[in-house]
């Protein structure tokens, strides 16, 4: 009987290791890794906001994070923060990118210096970095945005765009699709007529505001897919005689439009949660820098308080939907 309960209890043994043999493990996250963030701007809310999220998840993972960037929306003004963090020999650079192809050729060289590249918010193009981490599906993002001011619109009339700049990456995939969803029968009575550029400065942005009114009298509504770029133009319309007239939507932040919102100048915008998506990029890039991840699809990650993620088509992570704001619900978001 005892040399029964020692066979069996060997057995277990051998089996038990044998299972342990066949499960890979995922590679712990490193400690003390040197993270850094290079927002477009760093005195813009909204990449305050994502900040905000990215400290929390490094404090986490117990990372050396940073944030440094330019006061101006330049990809030349990227290029020298690039430079200055590979020289300092940062385990990961975290980017919103001001330019799709300009910034390219530095990151491939980080890269090839062993730095890790994840960008956030605004990508670059294909080569340029090991995992983009997205706010919400650019399709999504961009027919929501038409759905709004349609509505707002009451489906016919004059519309603008009030982009950010001319080579911001996201900004133009949402304003193709956006296009695009314009050409659905159901819009047949909408009409763009013109896309304009504030270049994510406050003031250039409520200048164009004012510039569109004056080129277009017939104007009915403007979609601008930027925080700067949204309140400005709110900013501009609050105290002007098309207030209540000309509808304004796209995305910004609860604490920048409310006061917009309940005067009634803005019906209703949307956003991600800027600060999810800086938590996500943080925890991106440690998983990245850990050997966790290597940005394939089909890979998976733990993100905190986010959960299980898994890297999708083209090595992007997406945050998830949009959330519309209106007086019924902007009270209950503070960022």
């Amino acid at each position: 009987m005892q040399h029964r309960t020692a066979l069996l209890t060997a057995l277990t043994l051998v089996l038990g290791l044998g299972a342990t043999v066949g499960v890979a493990q995922a590679p712990a996250m490193k400690k003390g890794l040197k993270i850094a963030f290079l927002p477009k701007q760093v005195n813009n809310p909204y990449f305050t906001t994502a900040w905000k999220g990215g400290q929390s998840a490094l404090k986490e993972i117990a990372a050396v994070g940073k944030q440094v960037g330019p006061s101006d929306a330049g990809a030349s003004s990227q290029v020298s923060y690039i430079n200055t963090l590979l020289s300092q020999r940062q385990n990961v650079i975290v980017l919103s990118a001001s330019d799709q192809n300009a910034l390219v050729p530095y990151l491939k060289r980080a890269m090839q210096q062993g730095v890790k590249v994840v960008t956030y918010d605004s990508d670059v193009a294909a080569g340029g970095r090991n995992v983009f981490v997205s706010q919400a599906s650019t399709d999504t993002i961009a027919r929501d945005e038409v759905k709004l001011i349609a509505k707002q619109i009451g489906g016919e009339g004059e519309i603008a765009i009030l982009s950010a700049t001319p080579n911001a990456t996201n900004q133009n995939a949402w304003i193709a699709i956006m296009q695009d969803e314009l050409k659905k029968p159901e819009y047949a009575k909408i009409k763009l007529v013109k896309i304009a550029y504030g270049n994510d400065d406050d003031q250039k942005s409520f200048q164009e505001t004012q510039g569109l009114l004056q080129a277009y009298p017939n104007l009915k509504g403007i979609i601008s897919p930027t925080t700067v770029g949204i309140s400005a133009a709110a900013r501009y319309l609050s105290t002007s005689p098309y207030k209540g007239k000309v509808q304004l939507t796209g995305l910004g932040t609860p604490n920048q439009m409310r006061q917009f919102v309940k005067d009634g100048t803005v019906q209703a915008f949307a956003l991600w949660n800027p600060e999810d998506l800086g938590y996500l990029a943080a925890y991106t890039a440690g998983a990245l820098a850990s050997g966790q991840i290597s940005g394939k699809e089909g890979e998976k990650f733990r993100a905190g308080k986010l959960g299980e993620r898994t890297i999708g088509k083209g090595g992007v992570v997406t945050l998830g939907p949009l959330t519309v704001f209106d007086k019924s619900n902007i009270d209950k978001f503070n960022f």
